[in-house]
């Protein structure tokens, strides 16, 4: 209907009918006007300021709203051209190799060929219409129709049972946003969802669907899933085979056909009939297809062995690359076939002993003098228990620590010929002793460390003092020391995990070099891009090599006549034995000129062995795990050996005078340093009287918590007890 004119001449003012009373407001002249109450008066201005009120109301919600718009849009994302966003937020895939370029596994997302609709058999795409938008040709961004209907049903239902959202509101979701459930959520989403159908064409959406969509079990993209389930690419699908993998978007971890088949069948037949409906099959295809179960392909080979290997190096690799990263190829460190004997010696050694020796897990860290992780195992079984026991696990190394100790010492002008006291010492309220009460009396340090004697690794501990003992422990690498211990340190009572206090053994075996361990030789691109590799050092000096010298001599003897003979193979080989408190951890590190190798034994809840210790089922995985990895090489010592002790200072043989409470130690100690008050001195406490009973009657049975041939334990760091038991 056209608008008509509308006449804007001025009319002359119309005449009143005779007798009419004037018009409020209106009248000619000067009328008087009929009384009013006070009330009818103000009546005009009431309703003008409430008119006021509304409009700033008004003004004030369309302000309101018009910021709370303009806030939600602040979020939305612009939207790239067609080709980014194929692969736009795509979380990187992994491919990992080992040493030698040998792809061992894949990890994250799987991402397939991107498929155009042209290569596709049209009962395909049809088929992802008939499950989440069939009116997707026939509506824009957003369906009202779609969203009224969902309204209704869920109404009905009293639950939520349908979705509104379109085929490309489901695409911007998993491009860009959170599966939270919320009104900004929603906004966005279909903020987004417009924007996308402004820049691509109702094919070209659909496209992008199929090949970015999540459809469990890793896969991402219809020609992924179609790899995973069926092997095969998608152009290869069959009509159930469509039908099923349409079913999984809306549910895809729950119905992944690796997880509950049956679930994603029943979907599968509304798909299907959903179809037939739309005259995209006929009844003959539908029967056919529910009479034609699909058949899975093999499942793909576990991860076996590097569970534990490929958990800790994908971590270190998406901080390495970032997580906007492609598909990713990690080169890895480690050796395939020192890996699977590693896990072997490890998993062979707890099945056999662990009923009888009360032990149920084990851990072994590998090393290439330069740092390189060659082998790793952080458990029996990764499948069972993914927690890693070479790096995650903090607990007492014992007297494995103990070296670190005496390396302090030597730097302080302490010899390995040197005579010390094994003989009772009190430190405050701790009188640490041997287990089983028996001492020695005077010997030489080097003695002290094969045979593991506490009461002289303490001593050493007092007289080089507490800040140098951290120091120390911080320039081997032993980053979870306190900066200033306190002397139960001495016998190991901070805790370390088994990687860290491997790299510190290699302090030792290179002479006084440090290198840091690492896991990853470089990253690529599936393009070939290089985004990391790792450069090789020659390690930092600092430990003097000639100290690191002795300290080598005196661990072989740990090997050859201490408490580590077990792990002797044949050849130069130096380590260390350690157990903690009530053998609740069992460790021996060690090296030869060639590797360096810790090995850790216990449970995960801290459960007390069978009076295990580090020279027993520790050493023997050591010394087999070091019989393979030494096969085809030939045996040779020290190669830095003859220049530390060409160094050496020319008094460095003599005999050093005894120190002044060498021989009167066990009768009259000297003054020792006061440790600072800390949560351990409860402990201390309660200690005393047990080791004070050990010190004056040897014969005395030891406590029933304690293995009373345990030169190793140190008094373990857990909560004090009850000080009046």
């Amino acid at each position: 209907m056209t608008d008509q004119p509308q006449d804007l001449t001025p009319k002359p003012e119309t005449a009143a009918p005779p007798g009419a009373k004037p018009a409020f407001g209106r009248a000619q002249g000067r009328s008087e006007r009929p009384p009013q109450s006070p009330k009818r008066r103000r009546r005009p201005r009431t309703w003008g300021l409430i008119l006021i009120a509304v409009l700033v109301v008004m003004s004030t919600a369309g302000l309101g709203a018009a910021w709370e718009v303009g806030r939600l849009l602040e979020g939305v994302p612009d939207i790239p051209d067609k080709s980014a966003l194929v692969v736009v937020n795509e979380a990187p895939g992994m491919t990992f190799e080992d040493s030698a370029g040998r792809v061992i596994a894949t990890r994250g997302p799987r991402h397939g060929h991107p498929v155009r609709l042209a290569e596709l058999p049209p009962y395909v795409p049809h088929a992802f219409l008939a499950a989440e938008d069939r009116r997707f040709y026939k509506h824009g961004a957003v369906d009202p129709r779609g969203i009224s209907r969902a309204l209704m049903v869920n109404w009905r239902a009293r639950r939520t049972v349908q979705g509104g959202s379109t085929l490309t509101q489901q695409l911007a979701k998993t491009l860009y946003l959170k599966p939270d459930q919320t009104l900004t959520r929603k906004f966005q989403e279909a903020v987004i969802a417009y924007r996308i159908e402004q820049a691509m064409s109702k094919d070209e959406v659909l496209e992008l669907y199929l090949n970015r969509i999540f459809f469990g079990d890793n896969a991402y993209g219809v020609d992924a899933a179609a790899q995973t389930y069926f092997g095969k690419p998608a152009s290869q699908l069959t009509l159930q085979e469509a039908a099923l993998l349409a079913a999984l978007p809306k549910a895809p971890t729950r119905l992944a056909l690796t997880n509950d088949m049956p679930a994603a069948l029943r979907r599968s037949r509304l798909v299907l009939e959903n179809m037939r409906a739309e005259g995209w099959i006929s009844p003959q295809d539908e029967d056919a297809a529910l009479a034609a179960p699909p058949k899975l392909a093999p499942e793909a080979p576990g991860e076996g062995d590097y569970g534990y290997v490929l958990d800790m190096a994908a971590a270190q690799a998406v901080q390495i690359a970032g997580g906007a990263a492609p598909d990713l190829v990690v080169r890895l460190t480690i050796d395939p076939s020192l890996q699977a004997t590693a896990q072997s010696v490890v998993r062979e050694a707890i099945a056999q002993n662990g009923r009888r020796a009360g032990v149920s897990q084990g851990a072994l860290v590998l090393l290439a003098p330069d740092g390189a992780i060659r082998a790793l195992v952080g458990g029996t079984d990764h499948h069972a228990s993914a927690f890693n026991r070479a790096t995650q696990a903090q607990r007492q190394p014992g007297s494995s620590f103990k070296p670190f100790v005496y390396a302090a010492a030597l730097e302080a002008g302490v010899k390995p010929t040197d005579i010390r006291q094994d003989a009772p010492i009190r430190i405050g309220l701790w009188s640490p002793s041997n287990f089983g009460g028996g001492y020695r009396g005077p010997v030489t340090v080097a003695d002290a460390l094969a045979h593991s004697l506490n009461s002289v690794a303490v001593r050493l501990a007092n007289e080089v003092g507490r800040d140098k003992l951290g120091e120390i422990a911080h320039r081997f690498g032993l980053a979870s020391i306190p900066a200033s211990p306190d002397l139960s340190i001495a016998l190991g009572a901070y805790e370390v995990n088994l990687l860290e206090l491997t790299a510190g053994y290699q302090v030792f075996q290179t002479g006084g070099l440090r290198n840091q361990t690492y896991l990853i030789q470089d990253i690529t691109t599936t393009r070939g891009d290089t985004l990391f590799a790792h450069v090789p050092s020659a390690g930092i000096g600092v430990y003097d090599p000639f100290h690191a010298d002795q300290m080598v001599k005196m661990l072989e003897g740990v090997v050859l006549e201490g408490t580590g003979t077990r792990a002797a193979f044949g050849r130069p080989a130096a380590g260390k034995t350690g157990t903690s408190q009530n053998s609740r951890d069992a460790w021996f590190v060690g090296f030869t000129p060639d590797w360096v190798c810790g090995v850790w034994v216990g449970n995960d809840d801290a459960t007390p062995m069978n009076n295990v210790t580090g020279g027993a089922i520790p050493a023997e995985i050591w010394r087999r795990m070091m019989v393979v990895a030494h096969a085809n090489l030939e045996p040779h010592d020290f190669a830095w050996m003859a220049a530390a002790e060409a160094s050496a200072p020319a008094d460095a043989d003599a005999d050093a005078p005894p120190p002044p409470d060498a021989a009167t130690a066990s009768d009259n100690p000297p003054e020792p340093e006061q440790p600072e008050p800390d949560r351990r001195a409860g402990f201390y406490d309660s200690l005393s009287h047990d080791f004070d009973r050990a010190a004056q009657d040897p014969a005395a049975p030891p406590r029933a918590d304690s293995p009373p041939d345990d030169p190793d334990a140190p008094p373990r760091r857990d909560p004090a007890p009850d000080p009046n038991p």
